[in-house]
């Protein structure tokens, strides 16, 4: 048994509802644009819409569409219309919510018929739309439309996405992206959506378009065009050359093959000449500027036919010679058929890619979103952003000071976050170099094995210099070019070389002691021994700066490396630094200062010590210097092997010295024994005082200026300043932020 045709049509309609609701439900998340009418102004665009939807598109230029227009038709119980606002892919929270609050209440098919324009009017309103009187044109809806800000650029390929509202100087915008949704029920309405997009027009009108307009309408085609998941009605009149139609062009741009552009042609009830009737059935029937969709020939109503006429408009296709036509090429009511069918097979052959695509485009605006960090847009967001990048800095730097690199990516890739490392190795080469150089001049070595020790001390030495030569770190950390730091300039040392010590000290004491003796017996004054202790540790101050300016350095490159890893956004972190630099420097100048003070205690007060190893060094001095005049007389006993001194000989060798070689060697006996105690103290005090309490392990450390203590203490204008977002920046996080919940309601659509 032969099925009924008509029964087939509206079996495959409904076999295609499931796929049109979830299109539909797309479309309102800005995921896919499958069914786009366009063409020229005048073209007959708006009476094909109202053709297909039943909706009579008002003719004042008041009305005229500014905007995409969605007319989406369902099957229901209940016969209604609804209006309401899709706000575009760019509005702002607040004018989204100003669009999403204008819903109409449930309109029975004729009440919306009657208050359509009314609702246009409103609609304007609600979006912002810069009204213009009827009387400064007598354009119909078709003639002036357009959609955003697109590229003014006539020449590009693929047009940018829409930006923003076109504003005119008089107030109010010209154009929006924001789509007005129609959405039509009844138990007999076809499904099918379609989007009305404003007709292209060549020369702009004095007072009402600009070249600019006519732009902006062609790029906004080309946007709805572009997306492969897009049925093209390209609409057409049948009295005008269909080859010199710039819609073709348009769509041949987007649609090489012709794959999902159908041609609509319309208004044959203008076209009188048998010639050109038999061209227009020709096209029709594929034999002339071929679609691979081929062409649809339609009659809407008329300027001036009523609704009596409108029912009876495609009785013209009755007669020859458009009734010789296929009748499934004529007429709405076929065309109708077809665009579902259209619909239902682009869903099934698409959607699989759209998945795809949908997953791939929500990846990379997650991953762009992440880029920008957590949102800032109040001071309490702002205040908890700042707090977890002070609360990763202190991380960072209780692992730097515990050496606890392992496992943790950033040590290994920056040697500069390797702090305390840095610092015990400039400790220990401090140490040595104070040890080896710190002395103005080199004291005697009067021990019975003073060679055998000057000979070890040298070996220890070149073993240490090369021990450093092979030492990244400490080389990384006395790598120091001041000018990379103007903003320690006033802190650090400038001057990092050491001169070697001098010889001759025996000599400079005696002059020392010639120029300030009075008149004791075989003694020196105080005076004689503050200034010679002072002259011996001459070089501290300047030794000491250069160790203290390594290690400000070696902070302060931590800080900075932390500070990088910490924060991605280069905007907060330059904030950051401007705002914590100045406490930064406060605090390295305390350090500094620490140093100093411990330098001037030693130097500047009386030398004085409880330490018993001064007298012990002194006595063994002076023991042995008594040795070594002694042993050029002592003879080697027989048996033992020992070398033997009479008692006349050791009296002989402390009895023929002068008063003043007696004192010299005093003094420098004393002098020696005081300077390696004090030289011990001093380095102990400037490591454990000025660098581990000062600059690292303190209540007060550089290392504690940014803390989450510091960032609850921040005023709100003071944390906006840091951490607020720039208008550009915050726009574009909740244009991702929408993008992506559109794209996660995407997938849960095709999931269903």
């Amino acid at each position: 048994m032969a099925q009924n045709p008509q029964a087939s049509q509206q079996q495959d309609l409904l076999v295609s509802a499931g796929l049109l609701r979830k299109i539909d439900k797309l479309r309102e998340r800005n995921i896919g644009k499958h069914l786009v009418v366009v063409g020229d102004q005048s073209s007959g665009k708006s009476s094909l819409l109202e053709s297909l939807t039943g909706i009579p598109f008002p003719r004042d230029v008041e009305l005229c569409t500014r905007y995409a227009t969605q007319i989406t038709q369902r099957r229901d119980d209940v016969s209604r219309v609804e209006v309401s606002i899709i706000p575009g892919p760019n509005a702002t929270d607040a004018h989204k919510r100003h669009l999403e609050g204008y819903v109409t209440r449930p309109l029975s098919p004729e009440a919306f018929r009657a208050t359509f324009p009314a609702i246009l009017h409103e609609v304007n309103a609600r979006m912002g739309i810069r009204m213009r009187s009827s009387s400064d044109s007598g354009y119909a809806s078709d003639e002036f439309a357009s959609e955003a800000d697109y590229t003014s650029d006539d020449t590009l390929n693929r047009p940018q996405t829409p930006a923003t509202a076109s504003t005119a100087s008089q107030g109010g915008s010209v154009f929006s992206e924001d789509v007005l949704k129609i959405e039509i029920c009844g138990p007999s309405v076809d499904y099918l959506t379609v989007i009305d997009v404003p007709g292209i027009f060549r020369t702009p009108t004095e007072g009402i378009t600009t070249k600019e307009d006519m732009i902006m309408v062609r790029n906004m085609v080309r946007w709805y065009i572009q997306d492969s998941r897009t049925v093209i009605l390209a609409v057409l009149p049948s009295n005008i050359d269909v080859s010199t139609q710039e819609i073709l062009t348009l769509a041949e741009e987007y649609d090489k093959n012709g794959e999902r552009t159908l041609g609509i042609l319309t208004k044959p009830d203008l076209v009188t000449e048998p010639s050109t009737k038999a061209a227009v059935c020709n096209i029709v029937r594929g034999k002339k500027k071929q679609l691979t969709l081929g062409y649809y020939i339609v009659r809407s109503r008329g300027a001036d036919q009523d609704d009596a006429g409108f029912k009876h408009r495609e009785d013209l296709f009755k007669q020859e010679p458009w009734s010789s036509l296929p009748p499934e090429r004529v007429g709405v009511k076929a065309l109708k058929a077809r665009l579902a069918e259209l619909l239902g097979h682009m869903a099934r052959r698409e959607f699989p890619k759209l998945r795809k695509d949908i997953n791939e485009m929500l990846q990379v605006a997650e991953r762009e979103r992440n880029g920008l960090g957590p949102s800032r847009k109040d001071e309490h967001e702002q205040r908890r952003f700042l707090s977890g990048i002070a609360g990763r800095f202190q991380d960072r730097v209780r692992q730097a000071l515990e050496a606890q690199y392992a496992g943790d990516s950033a040590f290994e890739q920056s040697i500069a976050l390797r702090l305390v490392t840095q610092v015990v190795n400039l400790a220990d080469a401090f140490s040595e170099d104070f040890h080896d150089q710190a002395v103005l001049r080199r004291f005697e070595a009067i021990d019975d094995n003073a060679e055998e020790k000057v000979a070890a001390a040298k070996d220890h030495g070149a073993q240490t210099t090369s021990i450093s030569a092979n030492n990244s770190i400490l080389a990384f950390a006395q790598d120091i070019d001041p000018e990379d730091y103007p903003e320690l300039d006033n802190i650090i040392s400038h001057d990092y070389e050491v001169a070697e010590p001098e010889d001759g000290i025996t000599d400079w004491i005696g002059g020392l002691y010639a120029r300030s003796r009075g008149m004791d017996l075989g003694t020196f004054s105080s005076a004689v021994w503050a200034g010679a202790w002072k002259e011996q540790s001459s070089k501290w101050p300047s030794m000491s700066r250069a160790f203290m300016s390594k290690v400000i350095v070696a902070i302060h490159r931590f800080i900075t490396a932390a500070l990088h890893d910490v924060c991605l956004d280069p905007g907060v972190r330059d904030e950051l630094w401007s705002a914590i630099l100045d406490e930064l420097l406060r605090r390295y100048e305390a350090g500094m200062t620490a140093a100093d003070f411990l330098v001037s205690a030693e130097r500047d007060a009386k030398p004085y010590t409880l330490d018993h190893h001064f007298n012990q060094g002194r006595q063994r001095s002076r023991g042995a210097r008594i040795a070594g005049h002694l042993k050029p007389l002592s003879v080697e006993h027989a048996s033992s092997g020992q070398r033997l001194v009479t008692v006349s000989q050791v009296r002989s060798a402390t009895e023929k010295k002068s008063n003043i070689e007696d004192v010299v060697e005093k003094l420098h006996d004393d002098l020696g024994a005081y300077y390696d105690i004090a030289r011990k103290r001093f380095v102990d005090n400037l490591l454990n005082q000025a660098v581990n309490y000062r600059l690292l392990f303190g209540p007060s450390t550089p290392l504690g200026v940014l803390s989450q203590e510091w960032v609850i203490g921040l005023r709100a204008d003071q944390l906006d300043a840091i951490a607020g977002e720039s208008p550009s920046v915050r726009e574009h996080r909740e244009r991702l932020a929408r993008k992506i919940v559109d794209l996660t309601a995407a997938k849960d659509i095709l999931r269903q």
